[in-house]
């Protein structure tokens, strides 16, 4: 018989998260982990995916799974249609929150501060990068408006592709990137019996302050 969702738990026992050990900088914390997540996590896992959280105007939260598409200094940054709904709710509230998982590592960190659009250079760099049937799609699809049906869809996608037959196809300007300037990143390893690991960085003039949190 199989177990109920009350009776479905695992025991983390893998790795401890010491203080001794973590930087000051998270932001490098957070590159070591996403290393390790790639080269543990086997497909079809992709350890770059995360849950994007979003608030709408009014108040509502909204969340998705996406993929991370970069990190640096500046932040961390994703791509999609500024139009979607996504893009209308950070539009309305420019601030979001990450959450990454890798089980694999019985790992989680969340991520959190103000959100911006990125300058269109950098937006026309990454599109250019995608392939021809998902610059394409960026083209068709009127992302998070009602469809009659697929066939809809594909209706736009083959107009998009005869529109565009043999000629540059440029970034649509409603479509780009964003960066997540980070503010406040916790870090959470799994340990035995749910007493886990909570490290919590904030940004505080300027300085990260790192403080443990209980389980």
């Amino acid at each position: 018989m199989p177990l109920s969702l009350a009776q479905m738990r695992r025991d983390y026992c893998r790795d401890g998260l010491p203080d001794a050990g973590a930087p000051d900088d998270p932001l490098a914390l957070f590159g070591q982990w996403l290393q390790q997540a790639r080269d543990t996590e086997q497909p079809p896992v992709e350890a770059n995916s995360m849950c994007l959280a979003t608030v709408d105007e009014h108040g509502q939260p909204h969340c998705r799974v996406l993929l991370l598409k970069g990190v640096s200094e500046a932040g961390l940054t994703f791509f999609g249609n500024y139009q979607s709904a996504k893009g209308e709710e950070l539009a309305a509230n420019p601030r979001a929150a990450m959450t990454f998982f890798w089980p694999a590592l019985e790992r989680q960190v969340r991520i959190e501060g103000p959100v911006a659009r990125l300058a269109p250079r950098l937006s026309d760099v990454y599109f250019d990068s995608r392939s021809l049937a998902s610059r394409l799609g960026a083209w068709a699809s009127p992302q998070s408006q009602p469809l009659a049906d697929r066939l809809q869809l594909e209706s736009l996608l083959a107009s998009a592709a005869s529109r565009f037959d043999g000629q540059p196809l440029p970034r649509p300007e409603h479509w780009g990137g964003y960066c997540l300037r980070p503010q406040r990143l916790e870090f959470w390893q799994g340990r035995s019996d749910r007493l886990h690991d909570r490290l919590d960085y904030r940004l505080r003039d300027g300085a990260w302050q790192r403080a443990r949190l209980a389980p």
